[in-house]
């Protein structure tokens, strides 16, 4: 029960960040350092907990890394949460890879969840805006 309690909480704090100035990586990651913070972002993605997958998840596509490509797709397909299959697609969205926009896409017509289906419609829409 303090599972279901917590969604909510969660999702005001993946949008929240998505839409304020702290979604920005901070330029000390950027800096030498980004190959290591790549390489344990990508472990945080196989972590067994789902707020580190979903905050790795959310940083790999805010450095566009194209190792997390193929992770974030299987995290797409398999994640049983919503939030981490949306911030999977977000991140996919964000880096552009035509595999990965190719998931966003097909999981904005055969997900399970409609909330899913949406938002991967809709950064779908966002990233052929952007011409990519």
């Amino acid at each position: 029960m303090k599972r279901l309690g917590m969604i909510p909480v969660i999702m005001a704090m993946v949008f929240g960040f998505m839409f304020t100035g702290f979604s920005a990586i901070p330029p000390s990651v950027k800096s030498d350092n980004s190959a290591v913070v790549e390489l344990n972002l990508l472990n945080g993605l196989v972590s067994g907990n789902e707020g580190v997958q979903t905050s790795s998840a959310y940083y790999l596509g805010e450095m566009k890394s194209q190792k997390a490509v193929l992770p974030l797709m299987k995290l797409l397909h398999t994640a049983t949460s919503e939030e981490a299959r949306i911030i999977a697609a977000l991140s996919l969205a964000k880096i552009g890879d035509s595999r990965g926009l190719f998931a966003v896409r097909q999981n904005g017509k055969f997900d399970d969840s409609p909330l899913v289906r949406r938002m991967c419609e809709n950064f779908d829409r966002a990233s052929n805006c952007n011409g990519k």
